[in-house]
């Protein structure tokens, strides 16, 4: 992008950078008080993520070595996990490329946490609880909701997600303009980012859980229903604001679960990369029980701001970097 003579301002006020700093301290005395330790791992790493909806960024490290940019710190936080480190967590920055809208930059602020022992009505209490202290002036903050995905389809889209047929779902994003998506989850997925996640988290924080097992990525089965995952998101404002699962430890299955989304990338023609072995090993070496979320700071951090655009938050969004 060809550079003005004022861009080199920061796209936060001062005031905004100040709310960064305290909202950043609010974080840290929240899991210093509950005894959660903080961790740092490296921001480059050898193997990107699988997952075909994520598209890592590439950085050179010497010739002919290719590095990756972390787009989460959860392979790194298990194998911690795995070696005995006990609750820990991370505020830290990651990227995504090809990604920028009103509410994302290509690199952003993550605040992510592992919780031995947790269930997930236990990890959504705490999330509830760290979410609801930073955005404690927004009146939706206030108090939550727990609604199953099954039930936020059937409400906005009168679909039950999990028995619905493709051309049902097809019939739905076709009045929103989209004509080619042919895969199941690509469907719901569009239907949830399009129609049902901007009208969530009006009026508190709307936690879904009970994704389909198909979108499990990281996450268990649930037992009581496997059709469902045991993963949950956050929203506010029609804001996705945090990712959480009841952690996979079977490193077999996962194994499987990163070859099928290879098999995936082929299919969209998207790169493909060895695997992250090293988790693999971790898996197998034993994860402990326990529960893990990502919480989406900037975005938090807009709406307890009361920012339209995320780089109203951000001292230098990529474009300026």
């Amino acid at each position: 992008m060809k550079a003005t003579p004022e861009d080199w301002r920061p796209t936060a006020s001062a005031e905004r950078l100040q709310l960064r700093a305290a909202l950043l301290a609010r974080t840290r005395a929240f899991f210093a008080a509950r005894q959660v330790l903080e961790v740092d791992t490296p921001l480059l790493v050898n193997a990107p993520v699988s997952d075909p909806h994520i598209h890592s960024v590439a950085a050179q490290a010497g010739a002919g070595r290719q590095l990756f940019v972390h787009t989460s710190p959860e392979y790194a936080m298990k194998r911690l996990l795995a070696a005995g480190t006990g609750d820990i967590y991370q505020i830290c920055h990651v990227a995504r490329g090809f990604e920028r809208s009103r509410i994302h930059n290509c690199e952003f602020t993550l605040v992510e946490w592992y919780r031995l022992g947790f269930d997930l009505p236990q990890l959504m209490d705490e999330v509830e609880a760290l979410v609801g202290m930073l955005c404690d002036t927004h009146p939706g903050a206030r108090r939550a909701e727990r609604l199953s995905y099954q039930e936020v389809f059937k409400r906005h889209v009168g679909l039950d997600p999990l028995q619905a047929s493709v051309p049902d779902l097809q019939a739905v994003i076709q009045h929103l303009g989209y004509r080619e998506a042919a895969q199941r989850d690509e469907i719901l997925d569009l239907i949830m980012g399009a129609v049902i996640g901007p009208q969530l988290g009006r009026e508190a924080l709307t936690f879904i859980h009970g994704y389909p097992a198909s979108q499990a990525a990281l996450a268990r089965l649930d037992p009581a229903d496997p059709r469902t995952a045991q993963r949950f998101e956050l929203y506010l404002e029609g804001v996705e604001l945090a990712n959480g699962f009841q952690e996979l430890a079977a490193a077999g299955e996962q194994r499987a679960r990163f070859a099928a989304d290879l098999s995936e990338r082929a299919r969209r023609a998207l790169p493909r990369h060895p695997l992250d072995e090293r988790l693999l090993a971790a898996l197998a070496a034993g994860l402990p029980e326990c529960s893990g979320v990502a919480v989406g700071f900037d975005r938090v951090l807009m709406l307890a701001a009361g920012a339209a655009d995320i780089r109203d938050v951000l001292s230098f969004p990529t474009e300026t970097a």
